[in-house]
């Protein structure tokens, strides 16, 4: 008799507790649900946007948007962004030999990633606090294309994807020509193309061995030097590029 009294008397409260445990039990499942649709649909889109960009040229970068945004949000109407894409067979051989001796000499074997390079910076970082890049040309294109600048292991993860992406449905010969016409060399000053033009006044099929080899030696920050005005460790830079170059040999990028 006690004991039915005391089941009844707690029967609401067993009544509120089931019902927040089912509760609990559905929002579990919908936000899984949610997550796993947007994983789905992240994924979908992500791979139709590379295979897109495998044969359509690019006509801005995330690069370039966020640079028209901040002119925009300065009040600056109309940023000066120079872009104009050019085709591979319309870029000198010295250009694409001169980036992959300055930039990433293992580019035609590795997958997207050198991870001797990673090791190395890590154990750099590790010895002497020295953060040192090792992303491949593959990495950057991902970054510049896709992605934002400011570092953060959610930007590295979303890199490391756009690049396995890229090296699944890219042949080697259009990473490196999408990397060529997006990459910054100068202030608002993206591919090849333009940077031929503005700083040589000629087209870039016209470039030769040390132009390309200056152009590539502003790469890591082309808004710190200046290929105009070189200084002179970008003018030793550039002669330390054109030496990997000849180690290298004309023949390098030939099977991309």
């Amino acid at each position: 008799m006690i004991r039915e009294v005391v089941q009844n008397l707690f029967w609401p409260f067993r009544m509120v507790k089931d019902k927040l445990r089912k509760r609990r039990s559905s929002l579990v499942k919908a936000v899984g649900k949610t997550l796993f649709f947007t994983i789905i649909a992240f994924v979908s889109l992500s791979v139709l946007l590379v295979v897109f960009l495998r044969f359509v040229p690019p006509p801005t970068s995330a690069f370039m948007i966020k640079r028209q945004l901040q002119g925009w949000v300065q009040d600056d109407r109309s940023p000066n962004i120079h872009y104009r894409w050019v085709d591979m067979e319309f870029i000198s051989p010295h250009m694409a030999l001169a980036v992959v001796a300055a930039e990433d000499q293992k580019f035609p074997h590795h997958r997207g990633f050198d991870f001797q390079s990673i090791s190395q910076a890590i154990e750099e970082r590790r010895a002497n606090g020295r953060v040192r890049g090792a992303s491949t040309i593959t990495q950057q294109t991902a970054k510049n294309l896709f992605l934002w600048e400011r570092r953060s292991l959610v930007r590295k993860g979303l890199e490391a994807w756009f690049a396995f992406l890229m090296e699944i449905f890219w042949p080697k010969s259009r990473i490196l020509e999408v990397y060529l016409n997006i990459a910054e060399f100068g202030d608002g000053i993206y591919g090849v193309h333009s940077a031929a033009l503005i700083f040589f006044g000629k087209e870039p099929l016209r470039l030769t061995r040390s132009e390309a080899a200056l152009l590539a030696a502003v790469l890591p920050q082309p808004k710190r030097f200046s290929v105009a005005a070189p200084s002179q460790y970008i003018q030793q830079r550039a002669k330390q590029i054109e030496r990997q170059m000849n180690n290298l040999g004309a023949s390098y990028l030939t099977n991309l």
